[in-house]
């Protein structure tokens, strides 16, 4: 088969696109031939080795893979061969004390599907058969592999980390990001006010239409001196954080009392500082989400079927280009999904 993959660590000029050998399905496992497979972060992160689960070279990248079924293990009886399907892309393994609690992205096992395991940015790859969903109808590849990661994280950090109700308001930072661009719609799905952030004019306004009520150029303008303003010096009952050092203290000065911070991830640099006092005086909080559950999946794969979300697709590379792509995901300028196609 022909995969995008890498043999030695370092940047986007380490992406390869080449031969490697096809897969074969074990038991319970079901053999995809790729059609679609969306860019992250995460892939970036495995590339520069700086992941240590994923350090089996030469490796194949990505998390968020459409496709169709061409092969089964003997055990597997939830797809056929032909089923057009998604994947959801934390690997559990339903059997340990977390998972039987309903706390499956706490799996003893969890794995993150192109990052423990060989992932889509290939012809064909192997996943577990039941990690895999019918595609939604009138969604296309493409569209479909925009959604898992991204939305599944999204939903976790609003809903079962951070309790968000409606009329509340929520500052989603990054807003032209996979995972703000869920946040964005999952948040006004729920009746919440959504204040958005982004490093351009042009992707606040894509924010805008998008649903985003207010929208901050953070290059221009004091983004935590801004939600003040709009709400009358309160702040903001959750802050949807996933940028880091950048943004971080801003995120905190902009939270109300009682106010969450929900955090998933830190894309410029892990390391902060701040200030404890607030955090007694205003009674505020920190939340860390990992990825999320079987069931934050389901319930926002229901929300995509009855197309009350809508995945964003920025660009769509051929899966050769993957070098290409990953640059331009590094560039930043991008506004929802960029996608390879084999």
């Amino acid at each position: 088969m022909k995969a995008s993959y890498y043999s030695s660590f370092g940047g986007p000029d380490h992406l390869v696109y080449g031969d490697l050998p096809d897969p074969s399905p074990g038991p319970a496992e079901a053999l995809i031939r790729v059609k679609a497979c969306a860019l992250n972060h995460l892939d970036y992160w495995l590339l520069q080795g700086s992941i240590p689960s994923a350090r089996q070279l030469p490796h194949v990248c990505g998390s968020d893979v459409a496709g169709v079924v061409e092969a089964i293990g003997k055990k597997v009886s939830n797809v056929s061969v032909g089923d057009q399907v998604l994947l959801d892309p934390a690997v559990r393994c339903f059997a340990c004390a977390a998972c039987k609690a309903g706390n499956d992205n706490l799996c003893e096992s969890f794995k993150i599907f192109g990052a423990g395991t060989q992932g889509g940015y290939a012809e064909l790859t192997l996943a577990r058969a039941d990690h895999l969903f019918p595609l939604p109808a009138k969604l296309s590849f493409e569209e479909a592999a925009a959604f898992p990661l991204t939305f599944l994280t999204a939903y976790h950090m609003l809903f079962t980390r951070a309790h968000l109700q409606p009329k509340e308001i929520v500052l989603v930072h990054g807003a032209g990001s996979g995972v703000g661009v869920a946040a964005i719609q999952l948040a006004k799905r729920q009746g919440a006010r959504v204040f958005a952030t982004a490093g351009s004019d042009a992707k606040c306004e894509k924010a805008l239409k998008l649903g985003a009520d207010h929208a901050i150029n953070y290059l221009e303008d004091d983004f935590a001196e801004r939600v003040h303003a709009l709400t009358q010096g309160k702040g903001v009952e959750v802050v949807f954080e996933h940028v880091g050092p950048t943004t971080f203290a801003g995120s905190l000065a902009s939270l109300a009392p009682n106010g969450r911070l929900v955090t998933c991830g830190a894309t410029t640099g892990p390391q902060v500082s701040f200030d404890l006092r607030p955090f007694y005086s205003k009674q505020l909080s920190i939340l860390g989400s990992l990825m999320g559950t079987r069931a934050d999946f389901e319930a926002c794969l229901r929300l995509l079927e009855q197309g009350k979300v809508k995945p964003v697709v920025d660009s769509v590379f051929p899966l050769r280009d993957a070098r290409k792509a990953m640059e331009k995901l590094l560039s930043r300028d991008v506004f929802g999904k960029i996608v390879l196609v084999p």
